[in-house]
């Protein structure tokens, strides 16, 4: 833990403030996530989309996959992220897997285009997204999360299943 503090004091002090903010605001998303705060999930989804994709390659769903992977990025400290990962009648598009003795729950995460959050919910549902995680004990969150090209917002639900 010395190294690690070490570690943050050098990129505070050397220029890397930006780098830190961006780690802080992805524990915040994160915990905002397992909070079920879905309107500042939301929130900081579309900064992190605007702030970091190229407009001619915004509206593209490998984009919002990369998107989700930045604004989650200190999620990687308890859990191991899996895109596209296989379960019950298909593919959920980001699955985070608790890492041993990591007291979190699981999150099934789908994404939309142009419908609903609501429509992603019942998509993991439907297609039984969680059977991937049938070994673990521990309660899963689903969020659906959906992204108007029109008006460029994003919107969260955040529904969660305990075991």
């Amino acid at each position: 833990q010395e190294v690690q503090k070490e570690f943050i004091n050098c990129i505070e002090d050397g220029g890397w403030e930006p780098v830190m903010d961006a780690i802080r605001n992805s524990k915040a998303v994160l915990q905002a996530t397992i909070d079920g705060k879905e309107e500042y999930v939301a929130e900081m989804i579309e900064q992190v989309h605007q702030e970091n994709i190229s407009i001619l390659k915004y509206n593209d769903e490998n984009s919002m996959s990369c998107v989700l992977s930045l604004a989650y990025y200190a999620a990687r400290k308890d859990y191991v992220m899996y895109r596209e990962l296989a379960g019950g009648k298909g593919f959920a598009d980001i699955v985070f897997v608790p890492r041993k003795f990591r007291d979190v729950p699981a999150i099934v995460v789908e994404l939309k285009w142009d419908k609903s959050a609501k429509g992603a919910i019942s998509q993991i549902r439907q297609k039984q997204y969680c059977k991937s995680l049938e070994e673990y004990a521990g309660n899963i969150l689903l969020a659906g999360i959906n992204y108007s090209k029109k008006d460029k917002e994003h919107q969260c639900i955040i529904e969660k299943i305990v075991k």
